[in-house]
């Protein structure tokens, strides 16, 4: 079964043990406004999880599209690391880096590097927790730019495995 956005958010949020006021805050660093009401809304697993419109909205739940998981995603690592002014002829905000849902894994892994201050040796360590065991050059592979010769797209599996591990290492 394939992890939804608000899957990984709800096992991010779980894992880093982030507060709801602090969710709402990240998103905001993020350019996302939400209020806690919706950002609950958004860690509700949602009846139709198969569903893949695009902001599917029951009462009870906010289906989190890839701007938005981005936008949170980038919001954790001012949140963690403080705001950097953007330098010259820098974008204000990041450009979205997310192109499909096989990306997602992807971009999630070199993000939570970013905003945790992992080391490769880091990461390796934490999927050891979780019973993964990944070669550094694996890794390194997960880790680079979609379309460059050595990217290997992130599987799910994987992916829940470095939620597992981080929730071993921060709970």
């Amino acid at each position: 079964m394939s992890m939804t956005n608000n899957d990984i958010l709800i096992r991010l949020r779980y894992a880093l043990d982030i507060k709801n006021t602090d969710m709402v805050e990240i998103f905001k660093l993020g350019g996302i406004e939400l209020t806690k009401e919706e950002v609950l809304k958004v860690l509700t697993k949602s009846k139709d999880d198969y569903n893949d419109g695009d902001i599917e909205e029951d009462e009870n739940t906010i289906k989190c599209n890839n701007i938005m998981f981005e936008s949170f995603l980038n919001g954790l690592i001012i949140f963690k690391r403080g705001k950097q002014d953007p330098k010259p002829g820098q974008p204000d905000r990041p450009a979205m880096t997310i192109k499909d849902h096989g990306s997602v894994n992807n971009v999630l892994l070199k993000k939570l590097k970013i905003a945790l201050s992992l080391t490769s040796e880091d990461m390796i360590e934490i999927l050891e927790d979780a019973g993964v065991t990944i070669t550094k050059g694996e890794l390194s592979a997960l880790l680079r730019k979609e379309g460059h010769k050595n990217y290997k797209v992130c599987g799910d599996k994987f992916a829940r495995n470095f939620l597992k591990g981080l929730a071993i290492q921060y709970r």
